[in-house]
């Protein structure tokens, strides 16, 4: 394609998408009789109609329209791959926005975030808690974070965490007080932590499997967090049982603060994903986040 006749075509696509000779001629940084002749240069060169003037409105005519599907998309690849190349340039930079589980952020983000934001100054991390089904596309974050059984096949998922085994815990002074349950219906009797989920608005049912049957329990207690940490919290209190990811109690456990029931039918799940639409293009900062906290399973 000729230089003059890339510039026909992208005039005529930012017109296309301004409806507008005044609006797209200040995009392009041209004056509007300069911009209306090389539209008609353009119409002149196909032999046909590709934009339908009024005195308030132009529009794109049917076979201005079919250019527009056909074409568009090449241009959007060509102006992000000039712009990822200009990145190249210097170390990535930008703001990247993340939804997760509050248990993600100890579990996959703590350790990894200094080292990451030391050798990448000029990216900004934001981490967003929220643990709910949350729609990153409607609220515009860059991935959220869930464990893998739980997202969806239309989303692109990069592993970024070892498998998650789940615990239920108490206090030696809640159980100076009650008997251990011996199998998970046996909660039913007890006083648990419930956590909310904040999309449903329902209490999350603790999971649990026997001989590779997976099954859950409906708990009830005095006490309903929104979070994992502030259950952690109300066990070593020993205001009730919490269920909660085995690596953050088990220093607990180890310590004596905490006692361990019911193992033989806690689960382990997929660890947790960065899932994100399949966009052709993602930001130099966003690649190398997810470069950088990629699952890499240490060889033995």
């Amino acid at each position: 394609m000729r230089r003059d006749e890339f510039t026909e075509i992208r005039a005529f696509l930012e017109v296309a998408r301004e409806r507008s000779f005044t609006r797209a001629a200040v995009k392009l940084g041209v004056t509007r009789s300069a911009l209306s002749h090389t539209i008609r240069t353009l119409e002149e060169r196909l032999g046909m109609r590709l934009l339908a003037r009024t005195t308030r409105d132009v529009a794109p005519t049917a076979m201005g329209q079919r250019l527009v599907q056909s074409i568009e998309h090449h241009f959007e690849g060509i102006s992000a791959e000039i712009e990822a190349l200009k990145a190249l340039g210097d170390k990535p930079s930008g703001h990247i926005r993340i939804v997760c589980p509050d248990d993600a952020i100890e579990l996959v983000f703590r350790d990894r975030l200094k080292p990451f934001l030391r050798e990448y100054a000029d990216i900004k991390v934001e981490l967003i808690v929220d643990n709910g089904f949350t729609n990153i596309v409607e609220r515009q974050f860059d991935a959220g974070v869930r464990l893998g059984e739980a997202i969806a096949r239309d989303m692109v998922a990069v592993r970024i965490g070892p498998d998650v085994s789940y615990s239920v815990v108490g206090s030696p002074e809640y159980f100076e007080r009650y008997p251990a349950p011996e199998k998970p219906q046996g909660l039913t009797e007890h006083n648990c932590v419930n956590l909310r989920l904040p999309t449903s608005g329902g209490l999350y049912a603790w999971e649990f499997q026997e001989d590779g049957r997976e099954f859950s329990v409906r708990v009830d207690g005095q006490l309903v967090y929104s979070n994992i940490g502030s259950a952690i919290d109300a066990a070593l209190d020993g205001m009730g049982l919490a269920y909660a990811p085995t690596d953050l109690v088990s220093q607990h456990v180890n310590d004596g603060q905490l006692h361990e029931v019911l193992k033989a039918w806690c689960p382990t799940f997929q660890g947790y994903h960065l899932y994100y639409p399949n966009r052709r293009n993602h930001s130099p900062a966003f690649s190398a986040f997810v470069d950088a906290f990629r699952f890499r399973p240490r060889r033995a």
